[in-house]
């Protein structure tokens, strides 16, 4: 699966490693902008290169203008496995 705008990703490396997040942007062709709405907020999104995300699924409504929370939301229906859950 390819990494796009609205998908979402597993953190594979670092100190935010399993954690899941949304791919809101890309800074550059190997940086992806990263955020989950809660530790990482849509207003400061985390550069992370792209070898280090594993994509699990896509984001079925990602809009510009999302908020922090509807994102939260969104990513609970992820889980660590990689499989959408509730």
């Amino acid at each position: 699966m390819e990494i796009i705008e609205g998908t979402v990703v597993l953190s594979e490396a670092g100190h935010d490693k399993d954690g899941i997040y949304a791919v809101i942007g890309f800074a550059d062709g190997t940086h992806a902008l990263i955020a989950d709405g809660k530790r990482r907020l849509l207003e400061k999104p985390k550069k992370k290169k792209l070898k280090h995300l594993s994509p699990i699924g896509i984001l079925e409504q990602m809009n510009p203008t999302q908020t922090n929370r509807q994102l939260k939301k969104a990513l609970k229906a992820f889980d660590a496995r990689g499989g959408q859950g509730r």
